[in-house]
Parts: C-alpha cells; structure tokens; sequence
C-alpha cells in the first residue's frame, strides 16, 4: 500500500500542472506514495501532462468542481492516508516526506496542513501591508493546532472522511473546503500544523499582472458574497462601499497594486450585494 495518495485536481491547467508534477513525482516515488490527477472534465492536455510523470489519472466525464474532483480523488486513492495539493503548486525537495513524518508523529490525529507561500513571478507595486491575493497560510515555526488549513496543502486520514462524510459536491469556490472543516471540528476533531512542510502557491508572470490579479479577484468577490450568505455572515451593502472606498484610498494613498485587487475583489462582492436587493 503507497504511503500516502496524492490527489491534484486539475483544469484546463496543464502548463500548471507539468510544474506541479515536476516537483512532486519524483518525492512520491522516493516516498513509494501514489500520484493520482483527478481531470476534472475530459483534457487531453492534462492528461498528456499526468502521463509524462507517470500519475494516475481519474477523468470526470463533465466539469464538476473542486470537491467533486476530491471526492473522486478519495474514492480512487489507495492508501488511509491522502494528500491533497492544488494544480498551481510548486513542492519543495523534502516537503512530502514532512507531511508523512507530521502525520506519523501525530498518530491521533487525522487533518494536517503545512504553510502555503505566495510566489507571483512578476512583481507588482506593492505596500508591504497585505499579502499577495492568492491563498496563503503562516501559523508560526513551530508545529500547532489551527482552525483551518487549505486544499493547496493538506493531508487527511481516510478514517476522518468515513466519520464526518466526504466534501460536500454542492459547493463551488470560496468556502469548498472550509465547510468539511467546520463539520470535522465540530465533530470533535483537531487540525495539526506542520511546520516544515511548506509548499509554494504560484502564479505565473502572464498570471501576475495586475488585470489578471484583478479579474480572478473579481470572480473571488462574487464567490465570497455567496459563502457568507450561506454562513449567515453577509455584510451591508454600505459596509461594502464602505471597503471600497477604503481600498481606493489606499491605492492612491500607499501606491500599492494591491489595492486595486482588493478593490476589485470588492466590487465582486457588492455585485452580488446589489444583485441580492433587486432579486
């Protein structure tokens, strides 16, 4: 039985994915663990790329989503214990075998995470107050219990989703792993940072520009209005002008690009805000 299954989601990403495969076949073979690419939806490009590093691959026969594609992950993965990274990654040499040894050290235990570091390959302008608008996580040097860890790197035992159900199939964007996570916390469940098993989330320099930060944080802001709604948590419209206002002052006032992704994530939200009056 493989040490652990990796499971990566994948989209219309190859070029993604080729990198993401680079650095984390050759670590699954030294930790005789399985690679499974999970197409979400028929790729052939995805499934050339899947083919050259020797991952197994799962094909959805339509696109379905993030935890659909998980889901599909588990089902095929042959081992107790599953590794979930995005298809945007770049892991590390010794990342894996971090996450196996904080998974071994802590054999109670079944959901485990590791710091998620930015990497935008074209630098904007930026403050130096806010991090980079794409996924992150830092709990700290040290090894210790968090709220939350994310899809980008994760690790759970199979015995957490036989107990708590696997990822709701219904959810799409913002919130699709925090839901599972909230329903194992409340079941009881503790969720264990590893330190040393850092991982970097990428974007590449095309994918770095400001118009292309803008318009996936504007898509963002639309997907967070929707999960705050479902968790009671949505805010005024005013509150949301407010923000907006905020962010542009910030943009002039620091001369930070940032400013212009979050306002634009913003104005996703408001989008749906205002879509929510009128409906």
């Amino acid at each position: 039985m493989p040490t652990t299954s990796i499971v990566i989601p994948a989209y219309r990403a190859p070029d993604y994915l080729d990198v993401t495969l680079r650095s984390i076949a050759p670590q699954a073979e030294a930790a005789d663990a399985e690679v499974i690419v999970v197409n979400d939806g028929p790729d052939a490009a995805n499934a050339a790329v899947a083919d050259r590093h020797g991952a197994r691959l799962v094909t959805l026969p339509t696109h379905a989503g993030l935890n659909t594609a998980r889901n599909a992950g588990i089902d095929a993965a042959r081992s107790g214990l599953i590794t979930f990274v995005d298809q945007d990654v770049d892991a590390p040499t010794g990342w894996l075998e971090a996450m196996i040894a904080g998974a071994a050290a802590y054999p109670e235990l079944e959901v485990f995470g590791g710091p998620i570091r930015a990497r935008l390959e074209s630098a904007l302008p930026a403050c130096g107050r806010h991090p980079p608008p794409i996924t992150t996580l830092d709990a700290g040097p040290l090894d210790c219990d968090v709220p939350f860890v994310w899809g980008a790197n994760m690790m759970m035992r199979r015995r957490a989703f036989q107990r708590v159900g696997m990822f709701d199939p219904g959810l799409l964007g913002r919130g699709d792993e925090e839901e599972w996570l909230l329903r194992y916390r409340a079941a009881g469940g503790r969720i264990r940072y590893i330190a040393a098993a850092a991982i970097d989330h990428r974007r590449t320099a095309a994918d770095s520009r400001l118009s292309a930060l803008a318009r996936a944080a504007y898509g963002q802001g639309r997907e967070v209005r929707h999960h705050d709604r479902r968790s009671g948590k949505a805010r005024p419209v005013s509150a949301e002008l407010h923000t907006l206002a905020g962010c542009a002052w910030h943009t002039v006032r620091r001369r930070c690009a940032y400013g212009i992704v979050m306002g634009a994530r913003t104005a996703g939200t408001l989008r749906e805000a205002l879509a929510e009056r009128r409906g």
